[in-house]
C-alpha cells in the first residue's frame, strides 16, 4: 500500500469544538463514543498528517472514472489523531459507486432501529475545503458545484480491528448469538437500503471473538437501481433467523419517519463561495437527490428511494409474520 505525507501539513480550519479526553472507548473497533466522533469529524479543526491510497482500487477507479477512496491520517484541534476513509466528492455531487448522499443517508438510516453499540455503519460526514486548499490534496481538484470555490468530500471513521475474511460463517450463525445477532443486525440493514455492491472489503468483521460486530462501510451503490458488476448478494436476506428486538424496533417506524430522516440528510449554505453547514429546511425538489437552489446545495434521499425502503421494510415484516423468518 503506497503512502505519503504532505509538507508542510495542511491545516484546515473550521469552527473549533473542544470535547473532553476522559470520554470512554465503546468497544475495540470503535475507540470512542459514536457521538463524540461525529462531532470532531463534523467541527473539530484538523491537520492532514498522512494520505494512504488503496492501490488494490486503482484499476477500479480508473476503469469506472471515478474518486478513490484514501485513508487519511488527522491531527484534531485537541491534539489527538484520528484516522478517517476519505472520499472526494465527483462534480455536481454524485456520480456511479460516489454518492456521498447515499453514504450519509446509510449512516442516518440505521439510527432508526440499531442503538449506537450496534451501528453498522460507523460515523460517517460530509465536508468541505476550499480549492485552493485542496489542491494539496488533489492537484487537479475543482470546485464541486456552481457557483462555489469549495470542494465537497465524505469523512468516515477508520475502525479497528477488523478484517474482510470471512464475513458470513453459517456454522458460526447457528452456535454463536452474538455473531448471529451482529450479523442478521446488518443485513437488515444491506436488504433494508438494498445494497447492491458486493466488492470484497465493503464489509468487515470485527477480530475480537468476544464482541464480533460486522459492519457495512461502503454504501455508494444503494437505494436505487444502479448495480455493481461485483454482485449484489447483500440485497437480500441470506439467513433464515433474525433478532426479535430489531424486528419489533422495524415495526414502528413509519413511511413519515423514513422521511424525516432520510429526505434531507445534509445542507450547506454558499457564502463567499464556500460550503457552510446549516441546519435542513424544506425539501427543495422531492424528485431529485442533490438539489441546488439559490444559495442553497441540499443533499438527500428521493421520494422514490424513500418509499422503496418503506416497501422492502413491509415485505421483510410480511415475511417474518408469514413464518418464512424466523426470530430469536
Amino acid at each position: 500500500m503506497k503512502s505519503s505525507s504532505l509538507t508542510p501539513a495542511l491545516i484546515f480550519f473550521f469552527s473549533v469544538v473542544i470535547f473532553p479526553s476522559h470520554a470512554l472507548s465503546q468497544d475495540s473497533n470503535i475507540q470512542l463514543p459514536i457521538a463524540e466522533i461525529e462531532r470532531k469529524l463534523k467541527f473539530e479543526t484538523f491537520e492532514v498528517k498522512k494520505i494512504e491510497e488503496f492501490g488494490h482500487l486503482r484499476f477500479q477507479a480508473l476503469a469506472a472514472k471515478v474518486k478513490l477512496p484514501k485513508r487519511v491520517t488527522l491531527k484534531l484541534g485537541d491534539g489527538s489523531e484520528m484516522r478517517v476513509r476519505w472520499k472526494t466528492s465527483e462534480r455536481g455531487g454524485q456520480a456511479f459507486n460516489n454518492q456521498p448522499r447515499y453514504q450519509i443517508a446509510a449512516y442516518r438510516f440505521q439510527q432508526l432501529f440499531l442503538d449506537s453499540n450496534d451501528y453498522v455503519v460507523p460515523p460517517t460526514v460530509g465536508r468541505c475545503l476550499p480549492v485552493g486548499q485542496y489542491r494539496g490534496i488533489e492537484r487537479n481538484a475543482k470546485a464541486t458545484f456552481k457557483n462555489t470555490e469549495a470542494v465537497f468530500f465524505v469523512l468516515q471513521y477508520w475502525l479497528d480491528n477488523v478484517t474482510d475474511e470471512d464475513i458470513y460463517d453459517e456454522v458460526r450463525f447457528k452456535s454463536d448469538s452474538i455473531y448471529a445477532r451482529h450479523f442478521a443486525n446488518m443485513n437488515i440493514f444491506s436488504c433494508l437500503i438494498k445494497h447492491s455492491d458486493s466488492n470484497k472489503g465493503n464489509f468487515l468483521i470485527s477480530t475480537d471473538r468476544a464482541n464480533p460486530r460486522v459492519f457495512a462501510v461502503d454504501n455508494d451503490i444503494a437505494f436505487g437501481k444502479a448495480e455493481s458488476d461485483r454482485g449484489t448478494e447483500w440485497q437480500k436476506i441470506r439467513v433464515k433467523r433474525l433478532p426479535q428486538e430489531t424486528i419489533e424496533r422495524l415495526r414502528k417506524i413509519t413511511l413519515q419517519d423514513i422521511k424525516k430522516s432520510l429526505d434531507v440528510v445534509a445542507q450547506y449554505k454558499i457564502m463567499n463561495g464556500q460550503l457552510i453547514t446549516t441546519e435542513p429546511t424544506r425539501n427543495l425538489d422531492e424528485r431529485k437527490g442533490v438539489r441546488q437552489e439559490d444559495d442553497i446545495v441540499q443533499f438527500g434521499l428521493t421520494s422514490k428511494e424513500i418509499d422503496g425502503i418503506y416497501s422492502r421494510l413491509k415485505k421483510l415484516l410480511k415475511q417474518v409474520d408469514s413464518g418464512k423468518i424466523e426470530t430469536f
